[in-house]
C-alpha cells in the first residue's frame, strides 16, 4: 500500500469518492460544479488544505483531506482530517489506519503540528470504534455548526 499526497490527476477519484460518501453518509447528492471548483482551489490554495490518497496495486481506494486550525493554546496548528473514503472492497483492510499513521508521523515531524482532529456522524459507529482503536477520543469537545443554505 501507498499512501501519497494527491496531485490533480487524482481528482476524478477525489471527485468519485466525494460524491459516493455524501450519499452513502449523509443520502446527500452533491451539485457537482460546487464540488469540482472546491476540490480544485485545495489544488490551488494548500492553505485550504491537501489531499491524500491510498494506492492499492497502482489503484487508488481511498482519500482523506487535511485541513487546519490555529490553537493559541497549543501555540501550533491543529490538523483535521475530513472528506475521508474508502471503497467499500477496501473497508476493514487497514487502509485508513495506513493513512492515519501517515499523517500522524507528519504531525509527530512539525513542530509546529500540535495534533490531529476530526469529526464523524454521531450515527456512524463503525468509524468510531476505527478512530477508538487508533488512540483518538471523543471525549472532549462536540461540534456544533450552522451552514448557510
Amino acid at each position: 500500500m501507498l499512501i501519497r499526497e494527491a496531485t490533480e490527476k487524482d481528482i476524478p477519484h477525489l471527485l468519485d469518492f466525494q460524491l459516493k460518501m455524501a450519499l452513502e453518509t449523509e443520502n446527500l447528492t452533491l451539485e457537482i460544479s460546487s464540488l469540482t471548483s472546491g476540490v480544485n482551489k485545495v489544488f490551488k490554495d494548500s492553505t485550504k488544505g491537501r489531499y491524500y490518497v491510498a494506492e492499492i496495486n497502482s489503484e487508488v481506494v481511498g482519500c482523506l483531506m487535511t485541513t487546519y486550525e490555529w490553537s493559541d493554546w497549543r501555540d501550533g496548528t491543529v490538523v483535521w482530517i475530513q472528506s475521508v473514503y474508502i471503497i467499500k472492497e477496501f473497508r476493514g483492510k487497514g487502509v485508513y489506519r495506513e493513512m492515519y499513521k501517515y499523517i500522524q508521523q507528519l504531525v509527530n515531524e512539525a513542530p509546529d503540528l500540535k495534533g490531529i482532529r476530526l469529526y464523524v456522524d454521531k450515527k456512524n459507529s463503525g468509524a468510531q470504534k476505527t478512530y477508538q482503536n487508533l488512540g483518538m477520543n471523543g471525549e472532549h469537545y462536540q461540534v456544533y455548526e450552522w451552514m448557510k443554505e
